[in-house]
């Protein structure tokens, strides 16, 4: 399973029952809890999402939307008697917001929290299944995008061709990373014979709060599902620009140039309280897009 959740879909005011940004982002059986606005606990209640399996959380900013959410959360972990680590990711200011307000409560974790700042467009995770990596949106602050990627598959082994071939079992995991069979004998079997490729590896793209800037394809460029702020609508664009932000036309564009295959849009201003205006703007320019509705998962490369 590789898919994305939204918590929250709105800008820095909640309303009409739209909360800040939240979203969590499955990757086989890793969860990653991407922002961490108000609300961010009861949106994880609400839609059963297990916080036990939250082992990394990435905040892109702090603007309060985005990250206010965080200390409760961290908080009740350590209340319902969490051991397993946590690892945040995040800018460097927020390690000395959070020991502050553990201090002034008397607050100790009973969980080891691992805090890592956010300096620099790097591959912050990898392992053999999974890269996660960061890179600098355009916003008023020091803000970052995150992209979550499969790493490629092994190959996948045909059991009933491997029979046929008499390739034995344990030889299995030579197959899969592509070597051919050689028998006792000299016999030669071809790995393409007994296997077959294994699917593409999908990638998620998470863009921040930002202005429109070309600067960001290269870090979205093809990704399988994209996320991409959207708190204007079109006609918009100089608000936006000024307040470092995007509209529906900016953020269709963007997936447009970036040839990524769908868009999902949210971070909506409160001053809006429909929502479908949003995904008809943005499909004139890229059609397959959808709106962020919390509670909604989206399957990567689905």
């Amino acid at each position: 399973m590789f898919g994305v959740t939204i918590l929250g879909n709105n800008s820095a005011l909640p309303a009409y029952d739209r909360h800040p940004t939240s979203q969590v982002v499955t990757l086989g059986n890793k969860l990653f809890l991407v922002d961490c606005g108000e609300g961010t606990q009861m949106q994880l209640l609400r839609y059963k999402v297990k916080w036990s399996r939250i082992q990394y959380i990435f905040i892109s900013h702090l603007h309060g939307d985005h990250y206010f959410g965080l200390p409760g959360l961290l908080n009740s972990m350590g209340l319902l008697n969490r051991e397993t680590e946590v690892h945040l990711f995040a800018p460097p200011e927020l390690e000395s917001i959070l020991n502050a307000q553990f201090a002034a409560t008397g607050t100790v974790l009973p969980y080891p929290l691992y805090f890592h700042p956010l300096t620099k467009a790097e591959v912050l995770i990898e392992d053999s299944r999974f890269r996660v990596s960061c890179f600098p949106t355009i916003h008023r602050i020091a803000c970052w995008g995150f992209r979550f990627e499969e790493v490629k598959p092994p190959r996948k082994i045909l059991p009933e061709k491997a029979a046929l071939y008499n390739v034995p079992a344990e030889f299995f995991e030579e197959l899969k990373s592509g070597k051919d069979y050689i028998a006792e004998d000299g016999r030669k079997v071809q790995n393409h014979l007994v296997t077959e490729e294994a699917p593409p590896p999908r990638s998620y793209a998470y863009c921040a709060d930002t202005k429109f800037d070309l600067s960001l394809v290269e870090h979205i460029q093809n990704a399988d599902l994209l996320f991409h702020e959207t708190t204007y609508l079109a006609g918009m664009e100089e608000r936006a620009d000024a307040r470092f932000h995007a509209t529906t036309f900016q953020a269709a564009e963007m997936a447009r140039l970036a040839k990524v295959k769908r868009l999902i849009i949210g971070h909506f201003s409160s001053k809006y309280e429909f929502l479908d205006v949003f995904q008809d703007e943005a499909r004139t320019i890229f059609p397959d897009t959808e709106i962020a509705l919390e509670g909604c998962t989206f399957r990567v490369g689905a």
